[in-house]
């Protein structure tokens, strides 16, 4: 009787995990039947906008191809004057700081990656104002006309990188003749650059030697040591002429 009781136990635990298994699978298969229509939907709802962010991105690479090989045709079109008008791009542009004094230097760069800062610099939040040595216009926004000096980015808002855009492409304008330079102005005298005054002096003519005289006198009162005189003719010896 025992031995039969358990057999019978054996074959429970046997076939009690295959039953359980089966339930669970066929309960995961009417979950995913019901929730199936409602994913469908959810990737459709999905789907929309990104068609509409690619319709954007588009619309925008067409914007940027519009000036991307003439970027100073930008400053020229309707779209700028009626954003900016007459007035640099930086002249309504205000930092955003924490307290009321600003600090000494602005940001290192607005865009990082895929991530834009809350509130970029007047080049960066512009797509369209491209820095460029031929655009002349735009630079000269960021040049002092007093003094020909370019502005501090503290003053203009501008971040370090593309400050250090901005001082690369005046300096190639410069050297293209594209903007112009001002130069201290230096006084100088015509003494400066002739030979009459008393601290240039015409070269002395040679003077004619004669026969055994030396050039240097000093020259003749040297006495080599007749030592070391001695080693270099060893040395030499089958070059030097015979003693007469």
């Amino acid at each position: 009787m025992a031995a039969s009781l358990q057999r019978i136990g054996i074959v429970i635990c046997r076939t009690f995990p295959v039953i359980l298994q089966r339930n669970i699978q066929a309960q995961r298969i009417r979950d995913w039947k019901i929730s199936a229509p409602v994913l469908h939907l959810n990737f459709r709802a999905l789907s929309s906008p990104s068609s509409s962010s690619s319709a954007d991105d588009t619309d925008s690479a067409e914007v940027l191809s519009r000036y991307s090989d003439r970027p100073w045709e930008y400053l020229e079109s309707e779209e700028y004057i009626e954003r900016y008008g007459s007035k640099p791009v930086w002249s309504n542009y205000r930092r955003n700081h924490k307290g009321g004094v600003p600090p000494q230097k602005t940001r290192k760069t607005c865009i990082r990656g895929d991530k834009i800062c809350g509130n970029p610099c007047p080049i960066c939040r512009d797509p369209n104002i491209i820095v460029h040595y031929k655009n002349v216009n735009l630079l000269q926004q960021f040049i002092s006309p007093q003094t020909g000096i370019v502005h501090d980015p503290t003053r203009t808002g501008v971040c370090m990188k593309q400050q250090k855009l901005l001082n690369k492409a005046i300096e190639t304008a410069r050297d293209c003749g594209l903007l112009s330079v001002q130069l201290p102005h230096v006084d100088y005298s015509k003494e400066d650059y002739s030979n009459t005054h008393g601290a240039v002096a015409p070269t002395p003519a040679p003077f004619s030697l004669s026969s055994g005289e030396l050039w240097y006198p000093w020259y003749g009162s040297i006495k080599p040591d007749e030592r070391e005189l001695a080693r270099v003719k060893r040395i030499y010896k089958d070059y030097l002429k015979p003693d007469v």
